[in-house]
């Protein structure tokens, strides 16, 4: 029988691109809503430098931990 209090987490890299454009709130809201429908709820949203695809460099972005009950 599972613990009904026993959580899980996810950590979500959330970046625009490597030129840096504005952080897009529509495209971040959609993300979140797209965990949502998993049953995912936003615990913290942390500012970090997150490698890009191209080079050893990281542009800035956000790490977004999501919580849910364990299933």
């Amino acid at each position: 029988m599972s613990n009904p209090t026993a959580l899980e987490y996810k950590v979500v890299t959330f970046r625009e691109s490597l030129i840096g454009d504005a952080l897009d709130s529509g495209k971040l809201e959609k993300v979140l809503n797209k965990h949502a429908e998993d049953g995912w709820a936003l615990k913290a949203i942390t500012s970090a430098d997150v490698k890009g695809r191209i080079g050893p460099g990281a542009v800035e972005g956000l790490l977004l931990t999501l919580e849910r009950p364990r299933r």
